[in-house]
């Protein structure tokens, strides 16, 4: 093989002929290079006039030769980022650099992102001859190192012809410790490592407000499955369109990749179909954006039919886009001239057979609709009130739908921990029967497919005669949370449904001594619940801890609003109160409901019929051409 790559336009013959002989150099495994190869190395590099490199293998051949510019060289594409754990390229890279300069960041990014051996400059001179040599190869981190230490390490200068390390002992020492690193790792997720990004505009939002969103990828990354190791939050002027943000910034997230074996990019925002391309191949990363994550934590959770097909249907509407840009130039549909051949492309047939599959997938979850309607139907012509729990993602819905039912629906500590509808029976204080259901939860920038696809789930809220909006108050965005579950309600169509708020979680609420005057209200005697409600009551590592065992003392401010209620739903006894406010609030609903029903139905007021005026009548008629006659 004595394929030259690179820049190697404008190169003489004579330069060419000094280029092809570098495949002939063969360089032992103890040696970094030979005299003989630096000398070839520095002849190329004077008749080019640009810096020549090779890539040696460490059997001693020459795997590539290639050819930059003045100042740096382009390597050609040597395969994936790693071919083992633990283990190095098997490929070293020896070049020039025609000024004296020492390794560059560039040189240092091929060596730690690529896995090389070792990178390698020879030092020319002004008067263009071989004066130095100096190496760098990757470290393992140290143990309790600084973040930002640096995962290679260099070596020389050394002058010309000198005595340098030996190679393949150097290389042998390396590899071993790399792999004693990864072999005493502890492996705590399933999916691999990965790195969480938020970039946004500094005009758009705030550093608090992007660190709560990465808090919120972070336990999305946790449901999803992976272990989050580190995080790069960047506000900038603007987005860059290719990269998100500069590739100064990617280059460094790359090699604190490297360094802490990642595997995988999470971003914090949707993607373009030519960004997530751009990054992954500037980095040999797997990157994901926040719907493709998303999207896959709904995939591992959906259990039902329903589920699935929905969680399908979303991520194919997803990948559609993503099958590469549309070329008409390769197109074998349209007939005609040009249109004779093999028939479609690879890509025109993976594209059919999406939206074949995207066709499908609708029509069936149209008929699995209308199964719902029936089966909602039914429940409504036994007069049986609906009662349907919403509210934002991991907030505690599951959990209170088994403290009051004693069913025994998944609920974890995680974001979307279950993803289908449940309906259960619960009888009331008064021995009232309702039906009670638990619908997917609600999250921030929902993809609008996965919500499009899951708006018949979130629907079979639309038939129930009482919402609960239940609210994780410890959260500290419980705020922010309200107003995205406000949202989406309209956009469904049910923000004018009758809906209690429910704050939940009010035993991890801590409030600090430190502040004599908290953001919180005095509460009046059993303003929230009668039995259970809330005071300080104890010490704790981080302040006091609000105990819902006795009576109401200071509360959050939100708990002052009108119409809400405070529990905990792990807590049976804060509940009491819960059911029977839905009781009075469901009365009132469907006494609302009743006299609208009559007063739709109810025939318009009587009103004495007026006197008749011959006259009137008789120009009217005669007016359209009648004849008309009076007694």
């Amino acid at each position: 093989m004595t394929a030259i790559h690179g820049n190697t336009a404008g190169l003489s013959p004579k330069a060419n002929q000094a280029l092809a002989r570098l495949y002939r150099r063969r360089v032992p495994l103890e040696q970094i290079a030979t005299l003989e190869l630096m000398r070839s190395l520095v002849d190329a590099s004077r008749e080019t006039k640009r810096q020549v490199g090779v890539l040696v293998h460490r059997s001693g051949s020459v795997e590539s030769v290639i050819v930059g510019s003045a100042t740096g060289l382009m390597l050609p594409d040597v395969g994936r980022l790693r071919a083992a754990t633990g283990r190095f390229r098997a490929l070293r890279l020896i070049h020039t650099h025609l000024f004296g300069e020492p390794l560059t960041q560039d040189d240092l990014t091929d060596l730690t992102r690529l896995r090389l051996d070792l990178v390698a400059a020879v030092l020319l001179n002004p008067e263009g001859e071989a004066k130095a040599l100096t190496w760098a190869y990757n470290v393992p981190p140290k143990p309790g190192s600084d973040q930002a230490s640096a995962p290679y390490e260099i070596g020389g200068p050394v002058p010309y012809g000198a005595k340098a390390p030996h190679f393949g002992q150097l290389i042998e020492a390396l590899e071993a410790e790399f792999a004693g690193l990864m072999r005493t790792r502890q492996v705590v997720a399933k999916d691999g490592r990965a790195i969480l990004v938020h970039v946004g505009e500094k005009r758009r939002g705030s550093p608090s407000a992007a660190r709560a969103s990465l808090q919120e990828l972070a336990s999305l990354a946790e449901t999803a499955g992976v272990e989050v190791v580190d995080s790069v939050l960047q506000l900038r002027d603007r987005v860059d369109p290719k990269y998100v943000f500069g590739r100064g910034k990617l280059e460094e997230v790359v090699m604190r990749a490297i360094e802490l074996d990642v595997q995988t990019l999470i971003f914090d925002r949707d993607l373009t179909p030519a960004q997530a391309a751009a990054i992954a191949q500037r980095t040999d990363l797997k990157v994901i954006d926040r719907s493709q994550l998303i999207l896959d934590i709904f995939a591992q959770r959906a259990e039902t039919r329903d589920g699935r097909l929905q969680v399908e249907l979303a991520q194919l509407k997803y990948t559609l886009p993503r099958l590469g840009q549309k070329d008409d130039a390769l197109s074998r549909l349209t007939g005609g001239i040009g249109g004779r051949g093999p028939g479609e492309t690879k890509l025109e047939i993976g594209r059919r057979r999406a939206r074949e599959r995207v066709a499908r997938l609708e029509k069936e979850l149209a008929q699995l609709g209308r199964q719902r309607t029936e089966r909602r139907r039914a429940r409504a012509s036994s007069e049986t009130p609906v009662v349907a729990i919403v509210g934002y993602t991991n907030a505690g819905k599951s959990t209170l739908m088994n403290t009051i039912t004693g069913a025994s629906v998944l609920a974890e500590d995680k974001l979307f921990a279950t993803l289908d509808t449940r309906a259960r029976r619960l009888r009331l204080p008064s021995g009232r029967e309702i039906v009670l259901t638990d619908t997917v939860g609600f999250i921030r920038d929902m993809p609008k497919d996965l919500f499009a696809a899951f708006r018949a789930t979130f629907e079979e809220a639309a038939d129930a005669d009482l919402l609960l909006e239940v609210v994780d108050l410890s959260d500290p965005e419980h705020a922010a949370h309200v107003r995205t579950t406000q949202q989406l309600l309209e956009g469904l169509g049910l923000d004018e449904l009758p809906r209690i708020r429910v704050y939940n979680k009010l035993d991890k609420l801590t409030i600090s001594e430190d502040d004599p005057e908290p953001e919180a209200s005095v509460l009046p005697e059993a303003a929230m619940w009668p039995e259970a409600a809330a005071q300080v009551s104890g010490q704790g590592d981080q302040g006091v801890c609000l105990d819902v065992a006795a009576r109401p003392h200071r509360l959050p401010e939100a708990l002052t609003e009108p119409g809400v209620l405070g529990i905990s739903a792990l807590d049976k006894s804060t509940t009491r109160a819960l059911l029977t406010a839905i009781e009075a609030r469901l009365d009132a609903a469907l006494r609302a409901r009743r006299l609208a029903e009559e007063a739709r139905g109810a025939p318009e007021p009587w009103e004495a019929p007026r006197p008749i005026d011959a006259e009137n009548v008789r120009a009217a008629h005669q007016s359209d051409g009648e004849r008309v006659t009076t007694r």
